[in-house]
């Protein structure tokens, strides 16, 4: 049997598709309410845990009743772009973006915009340049800096691998500055003691595992800097890492509990929770620029048993995966 749909039934059902896309995309108030508007570069644990801090001190102020909105960009930049155009059309009391990259997009689409933006999980806001120059705020943003201890990363290496001249291999994806500012101070803190870095750049999820491969024969350990492409494809990592009994290091402390050997790292979810004082202090009326941006207060050491005792013999001969460079 057949039948036509006349024009005004069409044209109902396009406008009402419309309706329901623009209540998904453009969520209203409530009454006495105002918008935070959260985002985040892509899913996984550490982000999710800032995520939560933020929430919880909110939860916890007297601007509880404030309603949130957040989206997930699932990795994609593109997506990251629109969510922050989508939010400004929002007109929120605060924007929160987690991650540089987030944070970049937020900024950009925030200009002359006069909103204040707080971003959480910036590895190096002054080479994203989120802050003026000589370390000072620009207009309407602040923020929390994770920036890892980097020292201290190196000790751990060297205590658990038992070796000072170390070849460490590091995955990362050169779109993303919080990794190459990440690398640069990593390596110049290597150096002092004849260790080396071999580089394998990733350009999205897809390349993980090829760009593990080309070095897993030719280190004695990887080291994650906090690299959202590759944190997100962690799981390819520590395949081939594991087959060949390579220990991997990592500057997201939750990746310690997917399966990486040890982490010195900021806290995420203080991360979180240093982020949602800065809000509620720009909730109670003062600008966001007469707020210093903070550096990670809480640092987070972890260690995976299972996996060292995995690693045993790796961890005991690492000179064996020393190769031509």
């Amino acid at each position: 049997m057949s039948f036509r749909l006349s024009s005004s039934f069409i044209t109902v059902v396009i406008l009402s598709t419309f309706i329901l896309i623009g209540f998904y995309f453009y969520p209203t108030t409530k009454n006495n309410t105002s918008i935070i508007a959260i985002t985040q570069i892509a899913p996984h644990p550490s982000l999710d845990l800032i995520r939560q801090g933020i929430m919880d001190e909110l939860n916890e102020s007297p601007h509880k009743n404030s309603e949130i909105i957040f989206q997930n960009a699932q990795g994609n930049i593109s997506t990251a772009t629109q969510i922050a155009q989508r939010f400004i059309s929002l007109n929120p009391k605060v924007i929160i973006p987690i991650t540089t990259p987030s944070a970049q997009m937020v900024q950009a689409a925030a200009h002359n915009k006069n909103i204040p933006i707080v971003f959480a999980a910036v590895t190096d806001p002054g080479e994203a340049r989120l802050i003026k120059s000589d370390g000072e705020n620009l207009p309407f943003i602040t923020g929390v800096q994770d920036a890892p201890p980097y020292d201290e990363q190196i000790k751990q290496m060297q205590t658990l691998l038992n070796k000072k001249n170390l070849r460490i291999g590091i995955i990362y994806n050169p779109g993303e500055i919080n990794s190459l500012s990440q690398i640069k101070h990593f390596e110049k803190a290597l150096s002092k003691d004849g260790s080396t870095i071999l580089l394998s750049p990733a350009t999205s999820t897809v390349n993980v595992s090829t760009a593990t491969a080309r070095l897993v024969d030719r280190v004695d350990a990887f080291y994650l800097p906090n690299d959202n492409t590759v944190i997100s494809s962690l799981t390819s990592v520590l395949k081939i890492t594991n087959d060949k009994k390579i220990p991997v290091f990592s500057s997201d402390p939750e990746s310690v509990k997917r399966g990486c050997t040890a982490s010195i790292a900021p806290d995420q979810y203080q991360i979180g929770r240093q982020v949602g004082k800065i809000v509620i202090r720009i909730l109670n009326g003062q600008k966001a620029e007469e707020i210093p941006y903070e550096k990670s207060k809480i640092n987070s050491t972890q260690r995976n048993e299972a996996h060292i005792k995995m690693l045993k013999l790796s961890l005991q001969t690492v000179s064996q995966h020393q190769g031509a460079s």
